[in-house]
């Protein structure tokens, strides 16, 4: 009795068949649709990819236009970002720093603690406003960083020492890396230096595997990427990126350099 009322549960009603025969049809027509899916909508890499494309496109873009600029042009192209963002949030951060001094000009603890806790959240508010502000302004310039990125790596591929005028940072540079020198008002930067132990000669260049991985972790995703694909090149982008506003940037890596 029981396997007879097993071998029915495994039938659609009024099916005569083997037992468990309508499961195995159910499953199929599953698969059958899941596969159907799949193909109308994609599999969520090809959907991530999609989306990422036309960021891809406007960093490629971005290159053509990029990769025309001097040596000196490319550098001065950082500087105009980090303005760029400060200018975006100048409002705030100027309301910041007046909240901030009154706490601070507060000696004689004359504030009542009511508002103390209406400046401190008050600051809370703007900094996330900033935050936010900052992150609009990142996604904003992100191809143009991305380009920036990509032809400095190039120039270094193409020349043994690239030539820039020289800026009080490219002193204290040479006066602590053996791949830069100073020469007259001029700054030069040899595409060799230390690296683990190691001479390391630069000859990589961003392809757009590089380009979509350093999109992905700018946006806070994963990117899982095979051994070889370039993990190291692609952390240069979002790290260089992220660095603009001025607040630094962590990178954690299991490797020696």
């Amino acid at each position: 009795m029981l396997g007879s009322r097993i071998s029915d549960a495994g039938k659609f009603p009024g099916n005569i068949g083997k037992p468990g025969e309508g499961i195995h049809k159910l499953l199929l027509i599953i698969t059958s649709m899941i596969g159907l899916f799949k193909k109308l909508l994609g599999s969520k890499s090809e959907r991530d990819l999609k989306e990422i494309r036309p960021i891809l496109d406007q960093c490629l873009a971005a290159y053509e236009s990029i990769s025309k600029l001097s040596n000196d042009e490319l550098r001065a192209k950082t500087q105009e970002f980090k303005q760029k963002i400060q200018d975006r949030i100048k409002e705030q951060k100027d309301e910041v720093d007046a909240l901030k001094a009154k706490i601070a000009a507060n000696i004689d603890d004359s504030l009542t603690v009511e508002e103390k806790e209406h400046i401190y959240s008050s600051i809370d508010k703007l900094e996330k406003e900033i935050y936010s502000k900052t992150q609009d302004v990142l996604n904003e310039i992100l191809p143009e960083a991305f380009a920036v990125v990509k032809s400095t790596a190039q120039r270094f591929k193409d020349n043994a020492e690239v030539e820039v005028t020289a800026m009080p940072w490219d002193g204290d540079l040479a006066a602590t890396r053996d791949n830069v020198t100073i020469r007259g008002d001029k700054a030069y930067y040899k595409n060799q230096w230390m690296a683990g132990g190691n001479l390391i000669t630069w000859d990589m260049v961003h392809y757009d595997v590089q380009l979509i991985g350093g999109i992905v972790l700018h946006q806070g995703k994963i990117a899982e990427m095979s051994t070889g694909e370039g993990k190291t090149l692609v952390e240069t982008l979002p790290v260089y990126l992220n660095a603009l506003p001025g607040q630094g940037v962590h990178v954690v890596t299991v490797n020696d350099y």
